[in-house]
């Protein structure tokens, strides 16, 4: 079993990091639209100062999806792919294939 995505554990943190200040201002009765972009720029800066490490996890596991080697096949794909040729229509007929010679 691998282990929780980098993507999930940095949303959930970037969350909370808004959501403690957010719950601390209404508690701290301030209003309510003041709260709210008080808890953004603190959650903001509470982010960018602590969460280094997770958010480098996240932008390293996009270039590694981004800069594959090859495409991901699935099994739909292929049994896809092995439905067609099988079915010998105008693009499996012989003569019509690329890889046969006519």
């Amino acid at each position: 079993m691998k282990g929780i995505p980098s993507w999930v554990t940095y949303t959930v943190l970037r969350l909370l990091m808004f959501v403690v200040p957010l719950v601390i201002l209404l508690l701290l009765h301030v209003d309510a639209w003041i709260a709210v972009v008080a808890a953004a720029l603190i959650g903001l800066c509470l982010s960018y100062v602590l969460l280094r490490r997770p958010r480098e996890a996240v932008a390293r596991d996009l270039y590694a999806v981004r800069h594959r080697e090859k495409p991901v096949v699935s099994a739909d794909d292929e049994a896809e792919d092995s439905a067609v040729d099988s079915a010998g229509g105008p693009a499996g007929a012989p003569g019509n294939r690329p890889d046969q010679k006519a």
